[in-house]
């Protein structure tokens, strides 16, 4: 049973359902895909539509997609000029989708189309944004469980929006929600914190994952570097985006008020060394370390409050400019075209 689409969102929206599937490099898989996804969404009894994003692939997956596509309507084919990321592979598909929900998952069928309708009925009033939990993960548990279960503590403690399994690709988002998050690096693994940021609600449910059937993973510890410096730009973003001075001027105020109590210190100490001749005021100013130490924190401090000063410029800069996207399409296909 599924729930009825909003009439707004019926008014606003060109179609229910818009599917956007990142591919790279899956040419085996990718005839599969389709055909699962199509049998799964047609079922639904809804208007939709299926984005494939392929995301550079130099296997031939663009031409498997071409003709699995044709044959079956409502898909639509990206092709980026080269690998750009995941992140950037959504956002192209983000930007192509004209459903009233956006629902992601990768394309290796790992995860299961089947469990779309899970996501879409999970989606409520209160609720605009569903991320699968693989619950029964079929992966390697050191090199794979293990980081993201860690990842997973600690990007729910940081970001405040606690997660089972932010790394789970298939999630379901209301368009009217995820056109305001903008992705870049490897950010798409927070967009339901991004989506909290911006006032959308977030559930979790439980999905089915399956063991991978062809190809090889993309993913790999490598990645968790990377992962926990965009994780400090999300909490950058979350908590001081409207107000960098916020965190530049705390940083520069732990250095330069040490650095201005020391120096009144050693000024009182010169002073009590020319008034009173106190040995301790005399051995004080004759160490250079003493004298340089409470100017560099000073400096230090100032140099944090100038950074603040020119992000506080920059982000009025970024609000106010028009934001450049971070992909550059080659070509597209649509299957319902007459032309194609």
């Amino acid at each position: 049973m599924r729930p009825a689409a909003p009439v707004a969102a019926q008014k606003r929206f060109a179609m229910d359902i818009s599917v956007v599937v990142p591919v790279y490099n899956e040419v085996e898989g990718v005839d599969m895909l389709c055909e699962r996804l199509h049998a799964s969404l047609s079922r639904l009894g809804r208007s939709y539509e299926v984005i494939l994003v392929d995301d550079g692939s130099r296997d031939g997956s663009w031409e498997r997609m071409r003709a699995a596509a044709a044959m079956r309507p409502n898909f639509r084919l990206i092709r980026l000029r080269r690998n750009f990321g995941q992140t950037a592979a959504m956002s192209a598909g983000f930007d192509a989708a004209r459903g009233a929900v956006v629902v992601t998952l990768d394309a290796d069928l790992q995860n299961d189309p089947d469990d779309i309708p899970l996501l879409l009925e999970r989606l409520t009033p209160d609720v605009d944004v569903v991320s699968g939990w693989r619950k029964d993960r079929q992966d390697p548990f050191l090199n794979r469980r293990l980081p993201s279960m860690l990842a997973n503590a600690l990007i729910s403690r940081i970001t405040g929006v606690a997660l089972h399994d932010y790394g789970c690709t298939l999630k379901a988002y209301r368009r009217d929600v995820i056109k305001n998050v903008r992705l870049y690096g490897e950010m798409h693994r927070f967009i339901p914190a991004l989506a909290s940021w911006v006032g959308g609600g977030v559930a979790e449910v439980v999905v089915r994952h399956h063991p991978r059937r062809f190809g090889r993973s993309k993913y790999g510890i490598s990645r968790t570097f990377r992962v926990l410096l965009d994780l400090m730009t999300v909490k950058f973003l979350l908590r001081y985006s409207m107000g960098p001075m916020q965190i530049f001027g705390k940083i520069g105020a732990l250095f330069a008020v040490p650095g201005m109590a020391l120096l009144a210190f050693i000024v009182a100490a010169h002073l009590s060394f020319r008034l009173f001749d106190t040995r301790f005021a005399a051995e004080l100013i004759k160490r250079p370390i003493w004298v340089m130490t409470p100017f560099m924190l000073i400096f230090m401090g100032m140099q944090f409050i100038s950074m603040g000063l020119l992000a506080e410029v920059q982000t009025r800069t970024y609000h106010e400019s028009q934001s450049k996207p971070t992909y550059v399409v080659r070509e597209t296909f649509d299957s319902s075209s007459p032309a194609s």
